[in-house]
């Protein structure tokens, strides 16, 4: 006896709701290939993005360091300002680094092996990987070094008066405020490196921060000292 050929059971509907599950299937595996690849080119576009980095240099080997950066054609930034050094005879003009031991350059990660392999370079500020400056801070220090001012390194500093320039080259620039040999000084820092720079200041064009008023330090009643010195 020949044994009936059972078919398995099937309608229309059914096969169309098999096709629309397989689709569904294949339209999530394509999402997900597409979210892989953008997170792909992504990661590929951050190693190509160019930020500033601060780079730790031995001691004394700031300017060879820039040096040979140049050579490499990466871009940096070496801070200098103009030092008076004396001798018994003369005083001489000296470009000194503006930040002991440190300089800039504006790489992507994929340049950090090529930065580290510089003779002179002990590494690249952050922790527990390079963090890069925010762009308006070297802006900053670019502009104020290329302003008639006197500018110095200066200790770092977190306590003291906290101003803001309201008026002239430095407005809405914020800093602390020190007196240093009967000058004022505008100290501004770095928090990254933990370095400041002191720019002389006039205390008509500054205002406390959060005092909302436009207070005039040269109204200071005798006897109350409005800036901290420094030696």
């Amino acid at each position: 006896m020949v044994k009936p050929v059972i078919a398995p059971f099937s309608s229309p509907v059914l096969d169309r709701l098999h096709v629309d599950h397989l689709n569904e299937d294949h339209l999530n595996a394509d999402r997900l290939n597409a979210e892989i690849l953008n997170v792909d080119r992504l990661n590929v576009e951050l190693l190509n993005v160019n930020h500033w980095f601060a780079v730790y240099t031995r001691s004394h080997h700031e300017k060879n360091v820039a040096e040979q950066l140049r050579g490499k054609d990466i871009e940096h930034f070496l801070p200098l300002y103009t030092s008076a050094r004396r001798w018994k005879d003369r005083v001489k003009l000296l470009q000194m680094p503006l930040f002991a031991g440190y300089l800039f350059v504006r790489v992507s990660p994929s340049q950090f092996l090529e930065v580290l392999q510089t003779y002179g370079v002990s590494m690249l500020v952050g922790s527990p990987k390079p963090l890069p400056l925010e762009e308006k801070e070297v802006q900053q220090l670019r502009t104020w070094l290329s302003l008639p001012l006197a500018i110095e390194p200066n200790p770092y500093l977190k306590i003291g008066q906290p101003v803001r320039v309201r008026r002239g080259p430095l407005t809405d620039v914020e800093g602390i405020l020190v007196r240093k040999k009967n000058v004022l000084r505008l100290v501004v820092s770095i928090d990254l490196i933990q370095r400041s720079v002191a720019l002389e200041i006039d205390a008509a064009d500054i205002v406390p921060i959060g005092s909302g008023r436009n207070e005039d330090y040269r109204n200071t009643p005798p006897g109350r000292q409005a800036f901290p010195d420094v030696a």
